[in-house]
């Protein structure tokens, strides 16, 4: 809009598009579906249970081949994930006990 002096209003034709991305990021915000899980997420949710995981349902959950599953669990273990082993009917079992 113009007023008595012949100026326009202090919104900018930037500060208006501005205005629009932020809300159409909001309203994408609302409706975006939910984080999709993946596969590290799998195996941790799996060594977080009370009795933990066997390489086997590691494998099984994942796809992975056992020499990748092991990569995963060195990798836990070096972002700060405290992994006990113990044995569950002769067979290790991995259990996380501290998160990072």
């Amino acid at each position: 809009m113009n007023d008595k002096s012949g100026k326009s209003d202090n919104a900018t034709p930037a500060s208006k598009n501005a205005r629009a991305k932020a809300s159409d990021t909001n309203s994408k915000a609302a409706t975006s579906t939910p984080p999709r899980s993946t596969k590290i997420g799998t195996v941790i949710e799996l060594l977080r249970r009370t009795d933990g995981a066997t390489l086997e349902e590691l494998t099984g959950a994942t796809g992975w081949q056992p020499h990748s599953a092991r990569a995963v669990l060195t990798g836990l273990r070096k972002k700060g994930h405290v992994i006990e082993k113990s044995k569950r009917r002769d067979v290790t079992c991995y259990r996380i006990t501290e998160s990072a």
